[in-house]
């Protein structure tokens, strides 16, 4: 049996035959393999019944070949903070995992018509093709902007058209990442994974292409920031160094937003997760040398209008020299899932044109601030139907303001509501303990939409919780099962809450206002 031992010792891999004690063992997990696999080779199959040795190399075909039809899933052990198993790993995607030239062409959009598809083929003759999948600051070379190629090739010093933005890029130089190794390299072509420096608008999920040869590769899909956490340096004197770090952060992370809270003068940050926002806060520690104060997370909620209203609003002061006059007539209607929209039905010039737009600026700018209780307003449309100017007094500012106050009326005349994030969650746990998982679920307002068999004596359970209710879930979960069973989340949608919830939620965020405020 031409099985082999590895042991690891500090940063050194060792190679040798498998001990006596040990090669029972070995030809019992190798037997159990091959009759997996036989399942997906004839050739196997039949060296299988007739008892014969099946060859390595045999072994090694048939796992790609299903792997690649994902017939079986592949499972490695290893350490990567001891970097043990690492190397192997490495070696097993590139003999099992597919290749550019297995996978085939990838399918973009035409940047004029996104019915029509753009076809590119893994060769570097093709015109270029990548997509940014990550940014990271680095101390030494500035932002480095990581590009999957899928055709072409790229140069150093190369003009690209960042198709996402419409916008021409220039690369400076293209390195190879060896964990905290940098190889610069003259060019790279499809398949390669590299580093690019010196793009200055390019973010994750942006598409690179040829200046003449344009398309829309598919988007990274960026789930909504769900919890919040506010923050505050230990020091004063470090509050614009946090600014500079977190702008940073922000960058890298599409997922991972900050502001400052002028009410409280704090700094908020959200994020996917506890787990997220802990790394986050870690990382300002260790990487940036910024100590923070970090207060208790809380829910991201959404505030939306459950009704349709009109409502009107004149803003007239006279405070001396030049005055400010504005009046606006709208209309809010509820837009669920169809985000914010502004339409203008002004006739007859009662407001100019010049004017329209400061009108859609103070909507904006009060929805990102929020009406009901400071969270941002969403899926609300607006339709301006009249108003009034003066030649004198009325400006920018002056429709900026009238809107603003004008949009916080009629939002709360239309039965506004909040929307709290609802997670899709999935549970593993042994049979013995479903009745308990599935009635504390119930108790959290969640509700269990299938169960299915895992393996034999377990479930699976699916189903949909609010964020809300799930913070601590793991340590009740461990409690509930004796820590055999384990569950996973992801956001799902913003829902409406209830209206007792709703009362509830706006209680305790008027209390933590208070309190910040007496600070």
């Amino acid at each position: 049996m031409a099985c082999k031992m590895y042991t690891f010792d500090e940063n050194k891999t060792i190679v040798s035959d498998i001990p006596e004690e040990y090669k029972p063992k070995a030809r019992e997990f190798k037997q159990l393999l091959v009759e997996c696999l036989a399942d997906f080779n004839e050739e196997i199959l039949e060296m299988f019944l007739e008892d014969k040795e099946v060859p390595n190399e045999l072994l090694k075909v048939a796992a790609r070949e299903a792997i690649l039809k994902l017939l079986i899933t592949p499972v490695f052990c290893g350490a990567a903070y001891k970097n043990k198993g690492i190397t192997q790993l490495l070696d097993a995607i590139v003999d099992y995992l597919p290749s550019p030239v297995d996978k085939g062409a990838v399918v973009g959009m035409d940047v004029d018509d996104h019915e029509k598809a753009r076809h590119r083929n893994p060769s570097p003759k093709e015109p270029f093709a990548a997509l940014a999948f990550k940014l990271i600051h680095d101390p030494y070379v500035g932002q480095q902007t990581f590009v999957r190629i899928y055709s072409g090739t790229v140069k150093s010093g190369m003009q690209l058209m960042n198709s996402t933005k419409g916008k021409p890029e220039r690369i400076g130089r293209i390195l190879k990442i060896h964990a905290k190794d940098r190889e610069e390299v003259g060019e790279a072509g499809p398949g390669d994974i590299v580093a690019l420096i010196g793009l200055k608008y390019t973010k994750t999920g942006d598409t690179l292409c040829d200046m003449e040869h344009q398309l829309h590769l598919e988007n990274i899909h960026i789930p909504p920031s769900v919890i919040e956490l506010k923050i505050n340096p230990a020091s004063r004197k470090d509050q614009s160094k946090l600014g500079e770090a977190l702008s940073k952060l922000v960058n890298e992370d599409p997922s991972f937003h900050a502001r400052f809270d002028e009410e409280t003068e704090e700094t908020v940050i959200a994020g996917m997760g506890e787990l997220h926002l802990e790394i986050l806060v870690d990382r300002l520690k260790h990487e940036f040398g910024i100590e923070v104060i970090v207060g208790e997370p809380s829910v991201a909620y959404r505030e939306t209008i459950s009704q349709e209203v009109e409502v009107e609003y004149r803003h007239s002061k006279q405070s001396g020299g030049k005055g400010q006059f504005a009046q606006t007539y709208m209309r809010l209607e509820p837009n669920e899932g169809k985000g914010y929209e502004f339409i203008d039905k002004i006739k007859g010039g009662s407001i100019p044109n010049e004017y329209i737009p400061s009108v859609n600026k103070g909507i904006i700018k009060t929805m990102a601030d929020g009406v009901l209780a400071g969270f941002p307003v969403v899926d609300v449309k607006v339709v301006l139907l009249d108003g009034q100017f003066h030649a004198v007094d009325s400006s920018d500012f002056a429709f900026q303001i009238c809107s603003s106050i004008c949009f916080k009326q009629g939002f709360m005349k239309a039965t506004p509501l909040l929307l709290e994030p609802v997670m899709k969650i999935e549970i593993n746990t042994p049979d013995d303990y479903i009745g308990d998982i599935v009635g504390n679920l119930n108790k959290r307002r969640g509700k269990v939409e299938s169960m299915r068999r895992h393996r034999k004596g377990s479930q699976k359970l699916n189903g949909y919780v609010p964020l809300m209710e799930m913070f601590g879930y793991a340590t009740t979960l461990r409690n509930l099962s004796s820590g055999r069973a384990n569950y996973s989340m992801e956001f799902y949608q913003y829902m409406p809450v209830t209206k007792a919830v709703q009362e509830e939620a706006l209680k305790k965020i008027a209390e933590k206002k208070r309190i910040d405020n007496n600070r």
